[in-house]
């Protein structure tokens, strides 16, 4: 399932796509979206509106989500140095950590893509900074395995996106140290290189985000070093992967409303929905924006998209559906 993401941030990381309430169709309807806390939203595409009203909460609140799923149900990592993850079901908006193959460690900050019938989720930190761990999440049976590791270690919600055949990882704060490298995990061999795939703009250290469809993930950068204001260098630059031939650019890629970083991103065929997360002011201030990406003309606006119900900052997740693009 082209990505799921994670958002990565994500988100988030993955990738994903819409979700479709009976589980079928070709496109997607709604997207899911994990905030910091234990609150979700349900993105609805056709109207642009978003609500937290009948949508399955967290079982846990949770910092540095990641979250991939199919047509019927989205898997949530919660973060918060916890190993819990929930499955939702979208035609019934309901969450259940029960009978959920938890992670092989701690799940904060990591990131996810995914297909029809597995999810990869990067595990992201642990102590003495980031994690190479990857899990495979199979649909199906609900278990969780391991999975071909990252070639460096990796933290700090990164952001994910893929398509049927492939994911694309993110990598950030590479033992503390920004990185533009990318990495591509391939579901049908569970194999994982970051030869010949095409780097991020700029050296990142996380809190980035992705959405996309079966030829492209839009991927928003996040911030440019570590530390506290003014050094992460917030910004509004995101990439655009092409799956078919390995490339990325920043060139013609609409940019955020503001600059950002921590947020989370779902999405259709035809759209992703990114929700910005943190800004890049002295306060560090939590912000309900989301931004609208529309992939046929790579533009971006926030006008008319629905806010979040609460703060995003966090980062969370967000996870959709398109069975066209997922397959």
């Amino acid at each position: 399932m082209p990505l799921l993401q994670t958002r990565g941030a994500g988100s988030a990381r993955g990738f994903g796509f819409s979700a479709t309430q009976a589980g079928g169709g070709c496109d997607g309807t709604v997207g899911i979206f994990g905030l910091r806390s234990t609150v979700r939203n349900k993105y609805t595409y056709a109207t642009c509106t978003s609500t937290a009203c009948g949508v399955g909460a967290a079982s846990a609140g949770g910092f540095g989500q990641s979250a991939a799923g199919n047509s019927t149900r989205g898997i949530f990592a919660v973060g918060s140095n916890l190993t819990t993850r929930n499955k939702y079901t979208y035609a019934t908006c309901t969450s259940t950590a029960c009978g959920v193959g938890a992670a092989s460690g701690n799940n904060q900050l990591g990131a996810a893509a995914g297909n029809s019938t597995r999810g990869i989720f990067a595990l992201g930190n642990v102590p003495g900074g980031g994690s190479t761990t990857r899990n495979k999440y199979t649909y199906a049976t609900c278990t969780s395995a391991s999975a071909t590791s990252s070639s460096v270690k990796s933290a700090n919600s990164p952001g994910a996106a893929g398509n049927s055949t492939r994911g694309i990882f993110a990598i950030a704060c590479s033992c503390f140290a920004a990185t533009t490298t990318r990495e591509k995990y391939t579901y049908a061999t569970d194999t994982s290189t970051a030869s010949g795939v095409g780097v991020a703009s700029f050296a990142t250290c996380g809190g980035g985000s992705a959405a996309g469809n079966s030829t492209l993930g839009i991927f928003t950068v996040g911030k440019q070093a570590s530390g506290a204001y003014p050094n992460p260098f917030f910004n509004a630059v995101r990439n655009k992967y092409t799956y078919a031939t390995c490339a990325s650019t920043a060139s013609g890629v609409g940019a955020a409303s503001q600059a950002s970083y921590n947020g989370s991103a779902a999405g259709n065929s035809t759209r992703g929905i990114f929700a910005l997360g943190v800004n890049g002011c002295a306060c560090q201030l939590n912000i309900t924006i989301r931004n609208k990406y529309t992939y046929s003309t790579d533009t971006s606006t926030a006008s008319g998209v629905a806010s979040a119900s609460s703060n995003t900052g966090g980062p969370g997740a967000g996870v959709s559906w398109a069975t066209c693009v997922n397959t």
